[in-house]
Order: structure tokens, then sequence, then C-alpha cells
């Protein structure tokens, strides 16, 4: 079965009978254009998000991979789609009330949390991570919420979230699935890719907190959206920075440390700083919910 395989592309093992069925498929539809052959494709091959939308750019990518390493031939593109990724401007600095607040928990109450993705408040999200967070403002991929929090209707807290990185070894070894487990249970893990409270707000114990009512309110909105729960949540952070005491305050678990390894790092090279890897389950059979999913 091994040397059937032609290559993997994002966890999938593709074969020669995988190729032949593609190339079918574009033989058979010989006037239509290389957006229509992808969703034809999910289709068939029944690729479909939680919420049933097809993963049309998914298998775009996957049938462009094939077209340049030979394995297909795609019909010449229509037209010349332009990246809205390549060239985008940094979020604009939007001037927000930046008075010191430096006071109990107790007197910042009660705190409202807005999911700000696609409201006119992405805008003030996205401005305030770009210029307070050390890691700036990216544009996040897959599933995705953005919140807000405020206090006394004034924004005090920001969080990102996204979908799971595809392979973490320390959290794949707490949950303990295998790497058909782990294809399928993905979709049930949010990564904290920021939070960022405002570096003019000074409350303690602000910060576990916010990662309390986080937990409580995530996986109902995640579901609203995506049509399906969150059961698992992760962050990495910067030991060279953090100590993660406010992960640690709120209950999370350390799980362990990264290799210092990008994703695409061949040499086993340290490239970038270590980060401690965090997680919080949801609910307490998240490993029956994730495992065989």
């Amino acid at each position: 079965m091994e040397n059937n395989i032609i290559l993997t592309y994002r966890g999938k093992s593709v074969t020669k009978e995988d190729i032949a069925f593609i190339n079918d498929l574009v033989a058979n539809h010989p006037n239509v254009s290389r957006y229509a052959l992808s969703k034809e494709l999910c289709k068939a091959w029944n690729w479909v998000q939680a919420n049933g939308n097809l993963r049309d750019m998914v298998a775009r990518g996957f049938m462009l991979k094939l077209h340049r390493e030979g394995h297909i031939t795609l019909p010449p593109p229509r037209c010349k789609i332009k990246n809205p990724f390549v060239n985008r401007t940094p979020p604009p600095e939007i001037e927000m009330d930046q008075t010191l607040v430096k006071t109990n928990l107790s007197r910042i109450k009660p705190l409202e949390i807005r999911q700000v993705k696609k409201t006119d408040q992405e805008k003030i999200f996205n401005s305030l991570i770009q210029h307070h967070h050390y890691l700036g403002y990216c544009h996040p991929v897959g599933e995705q919420l953005k919140y807000m929090v405020y206090a006394q209707n004034r924004p005090i807290a920001c969080f990102s979230w996204s979908s799971a990185p595809r392979h973490i070894g320390a959290r794949d070894k707490y949950i303990g699935w295998n790497k058909e487990d782990r294809v399928k249970g993905l979709q049930y893990i949010a990564y904290n890719s920021r939070f960022l409270i405002l570096p003019w707000i000074r409350v303690p114990h602000l910060a576990s907190h916010l990662l309390g009512l986080m937990a409580k309110n995530i996986s109902r909105d995640w579901e609203k959206i995506y049509n399906h729960p969150l059961y698992f949540l992760e962050t990495f952070v910067d030991t060279e920075r953090f100590l993660g005491t406010c992960y640690k305050a709120g209950n999370w678990i350390y799980l362990g440390d990264t290799t210092g390894r990008g994703k695409n790092e061949k040499k086993h090279v340290k490239t970038r700083s270590i980060k401690a890897i965090w997680g919080y389950p949801l609910t307490r059979d998240f490993r029956s919910r994730m495992i065989g999913a």
C-alpha cells in the first residue's frame, strides 16, 4: 500500500487510484473551470466542513499542487484572481481612550464579552491587536472568532481564536489519540492565537478571570457559527517573554514545550523561541468525545 502512495497533502495520503480518479473527473468535465472542478471533487469525495459547506479552497489547492507536479492537467485558468492577502496593509491605528484604569476586579464588573468577527467593531479589534500586541495582527485562516471585552462600555481586552495546528506532540500525547483520531478530532479544538489586555488596564487577576469567562461561552458561539462544539482549548506561551501565570491561575494544564522548530523545518534545527503549550478541557469526557469522533 505504501508503494501506491504518490504524496501526502494536509494529512491525506494520495494514491495512484486517486490520481486516476481526478484525471477522469477532469476529462469528463472538459468545459468547466478549475473552480467548478474543485467543487465536483468535494462532492465526489465528500469534502465538507462541519457546517455543510464544501471545502473547495482545500480542494483547489490540492488540485493545483497535483497539476504543478505533473500528476494531472487542469484547464487553463479563466481569470486571474487577485489574492487579498498579498500586499495587505496593516490595520491603521484607531484613537482610543487610554486613561489609566488601576483598580480591583470587582470595581469594573459587570464585564461584557462581544464576538466581533464580521461586525463594525472588528476594525477596532484588528487595530488594537496590531498596535498593542507584541506579535501584531495576522489575518487568521480556517475557523475563527474574535472577541472584545468591555467594562462600562469601554474596551479592555481582546481574544482571537482559530483552528488548531495540525500536530503538536505534547497535546496529542495528552489527548491520547492516533493519527486518524487527530485528523477527525482537530475541529473540536480552538487555538488562542492572541490574548491582549490593553496596556492602560491594570487590574489584578483580570486575565485569569477572562479566561474563565471565555471557557464558559466559546463552545456555544463556535457551534452557532460552525455547527460543531469545542471540547478543548490550547495556546502557546513564549517562554522568553512570559511565565504563563494567568493560564496556570485559570486552571489550564501545562502540556509541555514546543521544539522551537517551525512546521516546515526539515533539518531539526531550532529556529524560533521555545513555546510552553497549555491546554484546557471544556468537558470532563473530552477524550471520549474526541477519540473516534
